[in-house]
């Protein structure tokens, strides 16, 4: 029976869909002797969020290569008797430490070092409201409920990047990963033949009272910056380490290469490199990283020979030379210390971490929270963007008119119909919210007044005093087809009004 290979996966690109919110319930409680039993329809639940989550135990990104597309659940819907429906369960995927998190334009969001460390990618919808937290003084039995808002989506771009001290580059079949072996407890897979090595491995090293991590990259070769070979896939391995050690074949078997020439063809790589993560994010230049040269096989006689060389090349450049032999370990322990010193330096010299601030952002006072603007492709056409007026859209069903009204309110109050008027628009323009498009026609006084006093029914709100007289003068027959006192006629008061009849009319006028 064949064992399946494990694979190492360092960039896949994710597509991630929180979970919708749960519909309100529109529900009259219904009990006997109790016909008047009030509304008892329960809210929504809330759509399920999805989080990215640090585990030290996951060191790739395999698991999201095979299965890309994540949803999370949505809610329940609300029910009768005050019941609130359930919320859907919150999604954590487990990502190595080190994972830089991009969006689909290639800007880096976030950098997730640190056990634990969270970030949410996609947040669930809210649920909607029932119709008993709809009902009001003025609304005592909603016959409508609002809907879930939808949950977010978008596709993300991981790339796991090694979280080590020092990293060791080197043209392949140099020793890598045998001098991983030797200076830590890591037993990565070592054979004699190029790119052995197809990921990279990781080793925690002890010199004295010091710690510190050792990453390979695996075979870099010319070009290597631009995609060739697995460098790549790879260099964006080297973006944390504190110090680059360069591990140099001194027993290598082809004419053509020298120690000099591979060292040379590796600095012109890493210069052409750009880095993704940014100063901010913790990354520095890797030109001004330290450098170390590592002379590796020096237990075979040629190789003597070829170190002498180097020495007199690389003298020049001030970087410090070690001959090393992973076979008989010579050098190994000059070579620890001397690693555990430069990362020292590099971490005193790099700035306290500040703690995070707090920073808080009020709106400001004449913010009313949305815009009107001339809709482009339409003439006598408006949009109108704002996160109130979008969500209020995607809350509410069209199908049931009171619902339509409700919306209608909420619009009028935030000041939509007037914002609408100063810009131009008339009865029946046509106003976009979101994804929903309609005919607007102005529902309250000032929307009226701003758009010459017409309105929808071609008068303008009468007054208390106006109505009054309107009542009075409907018992006399002295009024036109709109209910109003008729031209040329003054009012007729009624000879003898019983006072509880006068009472009852100012009820109804209040």
């Amino acid at each position: 029976m064949e064992v399946p290979v494990s694979r190492f996966v360092d960039r896949v690109t994710v597509h991630v869909a929180a979970g919708d919110g749960g519909n309100g319930c529109a529900s009259i409680h219904r009990e006997k002797f109790k016909p008047y039993g009030g509304p008892d329809g329960g809210n929504g639940g809330k759509g399920g969020d999805i989080a990215l989550v640090v585990d030290p135990g996951v060191h790739t990104l395999l698991d999201y290569h095979y299965r890309p597309h994540v949803t999370a659940d949505r809610g329940k819907q609300g029910q009768g008797s005050m019941r609130n429906g359930a919320s859907g369960a919150d999604l954590e995927l487990l990502v190595p430490e080190g994972t830089v998190v991009s969006d689909s334009e290639g800007e880096v969001i976030a950098d997730l070092v640190g056990k634990g460390t969270r970030l949410v990618l996609a947040r669930g919808g809210n649920g909607g409201l029932g119709n008993a937290a709809l009902a009001s003084r003025s609304r005592k039995a909603p016959g409508f409920a609002l809907l879930g808002e939808p949950g977010e989506a978008g596709d993300f771009v991981l790339e796991m990047k090694s979280v080590a001290d020092v990293g060791l580059v080197g043209f392949p079949s140099a020793g890598k990963s045998s001098l991983v072996s030797v200076l830590s407890a890591a037993r990565p897979r070592i054979a004699e033949y190029p790119f052995t090595t197809l990921a990279p491995n990781l080793g925690v090293v002890t010199a004295d009272d010091k710690v510190f991590t050792v990453a390979d990259v695996p075979g870099l070769i010319p070009g290597a910056s631009r995609g060739r070979g697995l460098g790549l896939e790879f260099l964006r391995h080297v973006e944390r380490c504190a110090v680059l050690v360069h591990v140099v074949d001194c027993a290598t078997f082809e004419p053509e290469r020298d120690p000099l020439s591979d060292i040379d063809a590796l600095e012109h790589e890493l210069a052409e490199y750009t880095p993704a993560l940014s100063e901010e994010q913790g990354a520095v230049d890797l030109n001004e990283r330290p450098r170390l040269i590592v002379l590796n096989k020096m237990d075979i006689p040629d190789a003597r020979a070829m170190a002498d060389l180097v020495h007199e090349g690389v003298r020049e450049r001030g970087w410090p030379v070690f001959e090393v032999s992973t076979a008989t370990h010579d050098g190994l322990r000059e070579l620890r210390f001397a690693l555990a010193e430069q990362v020292e330096n590099f971490r005193a010299q790099l700035p306290a971490p500040e703690p995070r601030r707090v920073t808080v952002r009020p709106k400001p006072v004449d913010d009313s929270g949305f815009t009107v603007e001339p809709d482009p492709e339409g003439a006598d056409a408006y949009v109108v963007r704002g996160e109130k007026p979008e969500r209020w859209v995607r809350q509410t069903s069209f199908d049931n008119e009171e619902a339509v009204g409700y919306l209608s309110d909420r619009l009028a109050k935030l000041g939509v119909e007037e914002a609408l008027a100063r810009q131009g628009a008339q009865p029946g323009s046509q106003v976009t919210i979101g994804s929903v498009s309609f005919d607007w026609e102005p529902t309250t006084p000032e929307g009226n007044a701003a758009t010459g006093g017409a309105g929808v029914s071609g008068r303008t709100r009468a007054s208390p005093e106006e109505r009054k007289e309107a009542k009075r003068a409907r018992r006399t027959g002295t009024t036109d087809a709109a209910g109003f006192p008729a031209a040329g006629e003054d009012p007729v008061e009624p000879a003898e009004a019983p006072e509880a009849e006068t009472d009852e009319d100012e009820d109804e006028l209040r």
